[in-house]
């Protein structure tokens, strides 16, 4: 029997400023599972408090072996994204993760509907994602910033979480 694939599409017109965001956290040692693990409850918080600007989250399984778990989120513009990574409880978690990474790397990759692309990697042992194929280099300087990385115009709507000089 041969059944007729039922095609769909979506008209992102409502959302011109949208923001796909795919972040992962990566066991590299015995005590990066914990820290993993510890995670879970802090992110489906986060998440069950409905950020103002989040549009969707969704859980993601990069690998078993070693673990790898990760998310995408669906952001109305990177402001509304920008305005929750730089407050409570996420700035907290970011500063935290630079002082220690726990036994863990962190990274995660942005996709604007406007154009631009960006991504950081922390302690991820090998090259993954963007870093994969394209050139690496570190995140300093202008390259410290998301905004900045992915050519976002505008100022900042909040301080940074961390500065340079303090990792």
């Amino acid at each position: 029997m041969n059944t007729k694939a039922n095609r769909q599409t979506v008209d992102l017109s409502q959302y011109p400023d949208l923001v796909v965001i795919y972040l992962g956290m990566r066991v590299n040692a015995p005590r990066g599972l914990l820290t993993l693990i510890s995670f879970g409850p802090k992110i489906s918080a986060a998440v069950a408090e409905r950020p103002d600007g989040l549009l969707l989250h969704e859980q993601m399984l990069y690998s078993l072996f070693p673990p790898h778990l990760g998310m995408r989120q669906y952001w109305r513009d990177f402001e509304a994204l920008e305005r929750w990574s730089r407050a409570l409880p996420h700035k907290e978690w970011w500063v935290d993760f630079l002082r220690d990474s726990r036994g863990t790397g962190f990274w995660h990759e942005a996709y604007m509907m406007r154009g631009g692309m960006e991504a950081v990697y922390v302690d991820m042992p090998k090259p993954f994602g963007f870093g994969a194929f394209a050139v690496s280099s570190p995140a300093t300087g202008a390259m410290f910033s998301a905004r900045r990385r992915a050519g976002v115009k505008g100022d900042q709507v909040a301080p940074s979480p961390v500065y340079q000089d303090d990792v």
